[in-house]
């Protein structure tokens, strides 16, 4: 009977969420599983993945098969690095305490690299909201701007119907007091 780690799909349709399962390879996708070693969240930015990597450890040590999916999240999590310290250990290149240390220096790196990615990601999702911002700041000044220069130009036109009634006074005006002029 040949073994399998590999995922057991939960969670409604479009938002997958899978456990992590070791099952025997002639149960069904979804069904009998022989123990649960983690979760899988894709939806999330980064993947969410929770993983026993020590449970993880033991049964590819007795000879269960990861699928490519399940590899891949092994080998994201540290699980496939931790048994080929663990065969270092076996063969006398190191002891265990280097080969733990070398694990949690590992584990360190890629959690801050992990870390680098979240808050990247939150970074850029706070300057496109601030540049959403800016480009709508700029369409409410360019709005009020077209307003401001429609009422003057409807003052401008108010004016200038105004203006004709009043340069003929003027104009009058102007012609009387040259009667005058040329009178005196």
């Amino acid at each position: 009977m040949s073994v399998k780690i590999r995922l057991q799909r939960h969670g409604k349709k479009g938002k997958p969420f899978f456990h992590i399962v070791v099952a025997d390879s002639r149960a069904r996708r979804d069904g009998k599983f022989i123990e649960k070693l983690g979760t899988y969240n894709p939806i999330t930015n980064p993947a969410t993945i929770d993983l026993n990597v020590d449970s993880a450890v033991k049964w590819l040590n007795n000879g269960a098969q990861p699928t490519d999916t399940a590899r891949a999240i092994l080998s994201y999590k540290g699980a496939l690095y931790k048994k080929h310290l663990q065969g270092g250990v076996a063969k006398g290149a190191f002891d265990e305490a280097e080969a733990e240390k070398r694990f949690n220096a590992w584990v360190e790196a890629k959690e801050a690299k992990v870390q680098g990615k979240v808050e990247g990601l939150s970074k850029a999702q706070s300057d496109a909201k601030k540049a959403a911002l800016e480009a709508e700041a700029k369409v409410n000044e360019a709005r009020i701007a077209a307003a401001a220069q429609a009422e003057a130009d409807a003052k401008a036109a108010e004016e200038a119907a105004n203006a004709p009634a009043e340069e003929t006074t003027e104009g009058e005006a102007a012609a009387e007091s040259t009667e005058e002029n040329t009178e005196a």
